[in-house]
């Protein structure tokens, strides 16, 4: 079965920092993008982060655009979102996803359109941003 566990979430002051891990199995992890999806409470979820399966292509919403950085480590089925100068509107639950559409697609929330969007396995990582 496929698993991608994201972790690493807590609570952080404006302006801070936080790194999430993102843990997978139950595929062939080099064979797919991963993303980063976020859902705030009484929000749609939005398409936060995308890197492609080879760790090269790197795709961004643009809130996310110059403060969060996405990486992969293909041997260790691993990824990552490093997210910098955090502010309160980026208080939400954080899930990684193995995805088969477009990472262009992730970020700028057409997803939401597709039939068969793709949707987190794991129960995701709460992020708040308070002071």
């Amino acid at each position: 079965d496929v698993q991608l566990q994201a972790s690493g979430g807590g609570l952080v002051q404006p302006g801070g920092s936080l790194t999430l891990s993102c843990a997978t199995s139950g595929f062939i992890f080099d064979d797919y993008a991963i993303a980063w999806f976020r859902q705030a409470p009484g929000k749609e979820r939005e398409g936060v982060a995308c890197v492609g399966s080879s760790g090269e292509r790197k795709y961004y919403s643009d809130t996310a655009k110059g403060r969060f950085t996405v990486s992969r480590n293909n041997p260790k089925n691993t990824a990552a979102l490093q997210m910098d100068s955090l502010q309160p509107e980026d208080t939400a639950v954080y899930y990684c996803a193995n995805v088969a559409i477009a990472c262009s697609y992730v970020v700028d929330n057409t997803f939401r359109t597709m039939k068969r969007a793709p949707s987190p396995w794991g129960a995701g990582t709460q992020v708040t941003v308070s002071s």
